[in-house]
């Protein structure tokens, strides 16, 4: 049950209805609840006790040389948690965030000091990269011999859509003689449904051929610091080269840089980039 601390604290995360049962909101629902309460409430922290001792720059049952953060941003954990990471459910980060509701990860276990998801300060930006996720739920579909005409991804997408399915990482080449390739990825227990989907939306277009690859993975690094740093993505491309791990795709955006890459090699690639940025330096 909920119960408010002294200090303006929640120290509990899921409520009950008038029939006594268990309401919570969100997946699994109880972090979400958690900060949702806090915010009605106005408590000063939120308190969310978990299996970890907190977030880690990376899963720590890949890479020994994991550590855990004392402190990190909500933008930051927002994108830990939706390309991978499984600390916090990606809602509750967003209530937090929009009701500037710290909370504090820490563990079901122990009374240890966990990890502050906070609002960012000057002094985050000062560590380029503060962690590295990855995905395996992922695999790629590719559209060979596109016709290259206004309205052709609407057509190939809206089907997609319309089932539900969430489509992530989109690569289409620049045009030649009126053809491109297009290539996105989807969850890989949508893909075969996908794969149907678009087969029939590239015959009525005239498209090639549908290629479908299930043995792909998201490796990505995050970082409020990359606003302020230059090279980060190079640095990042580099450190896979040096192990002829290949790039399929990529994706950025502000403050994270992801590549697709062969399955087999997402632990290799997680420690690799792990090191390249001295996540695991004193």
């Amino acid at each position: 049950m909920l119960r408010r601390l002294e200090d303006g604290r929640i120290s509990h995360d899921q409520g009950r209805d008038q029939q006594g049962n268990i309401t919570t909101l969100g997946r699994g629902g109880s972090d979400t609840s958690a900060v949702a309460l806090a915010a009605t409430l106005k408590a000063h922290i939120c308190e969310i006790y978990t299996d970890v001792d907190g977030v880690y720059t990376t899963d720590p049952a890949i890479c020994s040389k994991a550590k855990k953060l004392d402190v990190i941003s909500y933008e930051e954990m927002l994108e830990m948690a939706s390309l991978g990471a499984k600390v916090l459910e990606t809602r509750s980060v967003e209530f937090a965030k929009k009701y500037n509701v710290p909370i504090h990860v820490r563990s079901s276990f122990s009374n240890e000091r966990g990890t502050m998801v906070i609002a960012e300060t000057e002094d985050m930006e000062k560590v380029m990269v503060s962690g590295v996720t990855y995905n395996k739920d992922e695999a790629r579909v590719t559209i060979r011999k596109v016709p290259d005409k206004p309205g052709t991804a609407s057509r190939i997408f809206e089907p997609i859509f319309k089932s539900g399915i969430v489509v992530d990482v989109i690569v289409q080449n620049t045009s030649e003689d009126g053809f491109t390739d297009l290539t996105f990825t989807v969850p890989k227990s949508d893909f075969y449904k996908t794969m149907k989907l678009v087969g029939h939306v590239a015959e009525e277009i005239g498209a090639e051929k549908v290629l479908g690859d299930e043995d792909v993975a998201k490796v990505s690094i995050i970082g409020v610091g990359m606003r302020s740093h230059a090279g980060v993505a190079q640095r990042m491309f580099a450190a896979l080269a040096n192990e002829n791990i290949n790039i399929m795709m990529i994706n950025t955006s502000e403050i994270k840089v992801s590549c697709v890459i062969e399955e087999k090699y997402t632990e290799l690639a997680v420690r690799v980039l792990h090191k390249a940025f001295g996540l695991g330096d004193e």
